[in-house]
């Protein structure tokens, strides 16, 4: 994902080499998609989904490379421990950086007028 249209910033460091990022929309889905296809019950939903959404946002540091290829690598590669205390730095993270009801009415005007489509009319409003 590209610098977030909303987020004042798109990643945070770990520190030792490694970086965690926002992921968009669509690889959040696939991530749940991943991890639905690796659980093979209730009890396992979370930590494979976990797994799964490290395995887009884990990076490294100096080439902004994946740590893991896929979910199933972030599972083989980490303990139970490791993936819920970075999947937890990660949702707090995603939280602080979601602007949600704090943008100041200058901000969210400044959002809206800079992520509204036009109209395609040729009238230019005077229709």
């Amino acid at each position: 994902m590209g610098l977030s249209i909303l987020a004042g910033r798109d990643r945070i460091s770990l520190g030792s080499g490694f970086d965690l990022r926002l992921l968009s929309a669509l690889e959040v889905l696939q991530a749940r998609r991943e991890g639905a296809e690796l659980t093979e019950n209730d009890r396992e939903r979370a930590l494979c989904s976990n797994a799964c959404l490290l395995a887009r946002a884990l990076e490294r540091s100096e080439d902004r490379t994946p740590v893991f290829a896929d979910g199933r690598a972030a599972l083989a590669g980490m303990t139970v421990e490791e993936i819920a205390s970075l999947s937890a730095r990660w949702a707090a993270f995603s939280r602080e950086s979601d602007p949600g009801l704090e943008l100041s009415q200058e901000e969210l005007e400044e959002v809206k007028k800079n992520s509204g489509v036009t109209p395609e009319s040729g009238c230019a409003g005077g229709c």
